[in-house]
C-alpha cells in the first residue's frame, strides 16, 4: 500500500515538473520554450488563430464562386501586411501600441473587412 502511494506521488510529481524540465534555460537566465520553432504557444496565438479562420472563410468563399482565387489572395495579402505591421510596431514600442496607433489599425482592419463584404456581396445570388 505504501509502494503504490509512493509511486503515485512520484508520477504525480514528474507531471507536474515536465513542463518545467522541458523548457532550456537562456543566457540571460529566463527560460525558453522547449518548442523548436522558438515561438511561446500563448503569445500571438490568438491572431494566428483569428488569420487562419479568415484564411478559410476566404478559402470557402473561393469554393463558393462568392471570390475569385485572385481577390482572396489580395485579401489574405492585405491582411498579412496589417498583421506584420501591427507586430513591428508593438516590438518597435516595447510591446505596446500607442492609443494612436490602435486607432488607426482598427480603422485598416474595419476597411478590409469591408472590401472583403462588399466583394462577396457583389456576387452573391439576388435572390436571399
Amino acid at each position: 500500500m505504501r509502494v503504490n502511494l509512493a509511486l503515485s506521488a512520484a508520477v504525480a510529481s514528474l507531471l507536474f515538473a515536465a513542463p518545467v524540465l522541458a523548457e532550456q534555460p537562456t543566457t540571460t537566465g529566463q527560460t525558453a520554450p522547449a518548442d523548436p520553432s522558438g515561438r511561446h504557444h500563448k503569445k500571438g496565438g490568438w491572431m494566428r488563430h483569428r488569420f487562419e479562420r479568415m484564411e478559410h472563410r476566404l478559402n470557402r468563399a473561393v469554393e463558393n464562386g462568392r471570390l475569385t482565387r485572385e481577390q482572396a489572395d489580395q485579401f489574405l495579402a492585405e491582411a498579412r501586411q496589417l498583421r506584420d505591421e501591427t507586430r513591428s510596431l508593438r516590438e518597435a514600442n516595447g510591446g505596446r501600441l500607442t492609443e494612436e496607433q490602435k486607432q488607426q489599425l482598427k480603422t485598416r482592419k474595419q476597411a478590409l473587412r469591408e472590401k472583403v463584404r462588399a466583394a462577396m456581396q457583389a456576387t452573391q445570388p439576388q435572390g436571399k
